[in-house]
Formats: structure tokens, C-alpha cells, sequence
């Protein structure tokens, strides 16, 4: 079993294609092939973290029920209450935050970046989404944009093997950030 993590499939969102220089050429299009590659990666009995904004229109029940993995999603600013309530027909809904444990390292979802976050000066990883991709990343910061249109991605979400490899590049170090300068 695996674990993915992921962020603003925007399905059903016609403008995204242009805003994200999204390289499909309709929302049909689009759609499909972010489902598939979803299921090229995520088999059925790996976790799936999706990290809100999944989808505008109404195919979007059609589409959740395509998708493999046991799901895990973290509230978008596009997700209305009918969107949390299919994120608890699908999944698990894990609310506007959440903090889970994988492989032994501590990491906090949230659709929205933080500086600083619970643990984060004893190592603990941050993942977001929101931005696509329009922050800076910061190499001395645990943390990054696991939004779908990140360059490299390919449209697929990233495995837990995926986020610590980009971690392990970062130049971070302990920092406390309780006033003590």
C-alpha cells in the first residue's frame, strides 16, 4: 500500500485549462486524463490525500466514484457543502486542516500555505495547494504546493516516496519560532 497526496483537479472547470496553461483542449479532455492518471498511480487499496478544489460541475459524484484509493480530503475554498458532502460519501473528511502520520513522518494538510505550522520546527512536513504553483518555494521550509499542475507532475498526484525525495532536498534546519530570535 502507497500514499498520495494531491491538490485543484479543477474538474469541470473550463477557465483552468487557461489559467494553469493546462495543455488539454476542452474540460472533457482534461477531466478524462487527470482521472486516468489518477488511476495509473493510486491502485485501490493505497491512501489517496486530496487537498481540496475537486471539481465545478455536476459529474462530480461520477467522477469520485472513478477514482481508486481509500480517500482522505481537506476542504477547498471552491468546496460548497454539497462538495463535503460527497467528500464524506467517498471518503473521509478531514475537515479546513489535518494532521496525519505516514511512514513514521508527521505531515500537516491544508488547501492553504502556511510559514509555519503545528511541529514545523521539529521537522514536520507541510502540504498545500490553492496557489498553483504562483508561491516561490522556499528551500529552507518543509514545505511545498502538491497542486496537480506542478511541473513534473505530469497530472498525477505525488506518492509519500515522491514528497520525501523533494524534502530531502530542502536546506532546512530546526528553527524555533516561539519569539526567540
Amino acid at each position: 500500500m502507497a500514499t498520495y497526496f494531491t491538490s485543484d483537479y479543477h474538474l469541470g472547470h473550463a477557465n483552468v485549462i487557461r489559467f494553469d496553461g493546462r495543455p488539454f483542449k476542452d474540460v472533457w479532455e482534461m477531466d478524462e486524463a487527470i482521472i486516468e492518471n489518477h488511476n495509473s498511480v493510486v491502485n485501490e487499496d493505497d491512501d489517496f490525500y486530496f487537498l481540496g478544489d475537486f471539481c465545478f460541475n455536476n459529474r462530480a459524484s461520477e467522477y469520485m466514484s472513478r477514482l481508486n484509493g481509500n480517500k482522505f480530503f481537506v476542504k477547498g475554498n471552491h468546496d460548497r457543502r454539497d462538495m463535503i458532502k460527497l467528500y464524506q460519501k467517498y471518503g473521509t473528511y478531514l475537515g479546513e486542516l489535518a494532521e496525519v502520520v505516514v511512514a513514521g513522518q508527521k505531515i500537516i494538510l491544508c488547501h492553504y500555505s502556511m510559514r509555519v505550522w503545528n511541529k514545523s520546527h521539529h521537522g514536520a512536513w507541510h502540504l498545500y495547494g490553492h496557489s498553483h504553483h504562483s508561491l516561490p518555494d522556499d528551500p529552507h521550509s518543509l514545505s511545498f504546493d502538491v497542486g496537480i499542475n506542478g511541473k513534473g507532475y505530469d497530472y498525477k498526484p505525488l506518492s509519500f516516496a515522491q514528497v520525501g525525495k523533494i524534502m530531502a532536498k530542502k536546506d532546512w534546519k530546526p528553527k524555533d519560532h516561539h519569539g526567540k530570535k
